[in-house]
């Protein structure tokens, strides 16, 4: 999958810096996220991945720079820094937005309750609306989209499956933009491989008359590098240290990149525990 520069920007981030205490961990961070990017946030523990997606999201306020965010609901969707938006603006732009945790963050209750709850309490859906959607997406990740299977307790699911639900919970809003934290994580090989074909799947739905899907996913997980191909980004002592094809940096000799690399099946495996 191939980054696309000559689309506009859905997310653009300048000069971020951010530290806790002495502990600076965002030193300048440079980066635009383009429409329609499969995008893979790669870096060693502790060189601000999770910190810069909860800057993103709006959950954390930086030290110095900026994020702009596209907003969908105006005309061409400009850039509109996330600075100057109160809570209701930022919760207008999530909307438009997708999580899939590292976790799951799957909600207590039935399958239907977790797809159901979001669009009831930011799309102030009814029942009988919400039901058609609930068994598209389900039938989108290769889940059963049956009345037993609707209504059974979601914590009784299988890690594979937990996380095909958490996937159409986020696919439910039908969003531009999709970000996955480690979604691969506590899988086996054969449930990851299903989750990395499906994360491709959802990026390339199509969607008529609608903005290209973005997705950016942070990951350790080589084999989801190697599967999807993205443009791929490394952080490293709080800046951006890579920026490009994943066979550019699959193949790069830079003492930076090698020993991350070569670590990345440990530290995915980490994850796990």
């Amino acid at each position: 999958m191939e980054t696309n520069s000559s689309r506009p920007a859905e997310i653009r981030v300048t000069g971020l810096h951010k530290a806790f205490g002495e502990h600076r961990v965002l030193q300048g961070i440079d980066l635009t996220v383009n429409a329609g990017d499969v995008m893979a946030i790669v870096g060693g523990s502790g060189c601000g991945k999770t910190v810069l997606l909860n800057h993103i999201l709006g959950q954390l306020d930086p030290d110095a720079g900026s994020i702009e965010l596209a907003d969908h609901d105006r005309d061409d969707a400009p850039l509109v820094d996330l600075a100057d938006m109160d809570t209701t603006e930022r919760d207008l732009i999530h909307q438009h937005w997708g999580m899939v945790f590292q976790r799951n963050a799957l909600f207590s209750g039935s399958v239907y309750d977790n797809i159901a709850l979001w669009l009831m309490e930011i799309r102030d859906m009814e029942d009988a609306d919400i039901m058609p959607i609930a068994r598209r997406v389900l039938s989108a990740v290769a889940l059963p989209s049956d009345d037993a299977f609707i209504e059974s307790e979601a914590e009784a699911l299988s890690g594979g499956m937990a996380k095909r639900l958490a996937v159409a919970r986020a696919l439910a809003m039908n969003p531009v933009v999709i970000f996955y934290d480690e979604p691969t994580t506590g899988l086996d090989p054969v449930s990851a491989t299903q989750i990395q074909d499906l994360i491709a799947e959802t990026h390339e739905e199509f969607r008529p008359d609608q903005p290209p899907r973005t997705t950016v996913i942070i990951t350790h997980d080589k084999d989801l590098l190697r599967r999807l191909e993205p443009r791929t980004v490394m952080l490293h002592e709080g800046r951006v240290f890579f920026d490009g094809p994943f066979a550019e940096f699959e193949s790069a000799s830079s003492p930076i990149i090698r020993p991350y690399f070569d670590q990345m099946p440990a530290l995915h495996m980490a994850d796990k525990r």
